[in-house]
């Protein structure tokens, strides 16, 4: 993922399905190239390169 992205998904409303090691995750902000995390499945926080992030979708 890049910055731009996380900042287009930092902005809006909609939902996006991001992952970091095949866990979903949801962003909570973003500092330069580190992006802090909450994962969905437990109360874990971790920060993380954006770069690591992705989204899933039907042509994965």
């Amino acid at each position: 993922m890049d910055l731009k992205r996380v900042h287009y998904i930092l902005d809006n409303k909609e939902k996006s399905d991001i992952f970091y090691n095949e866990r979903p995750v949801w962003i909570q902000g973003v500092n330069q190239h580190v992006a802090k995390v909450g994962f969905i499945d437990n109360f874990e926080e971790k920060d993380v390169y954006i770069e690591d992030l992705y989204e899933k979708n039907l042509y994965n």
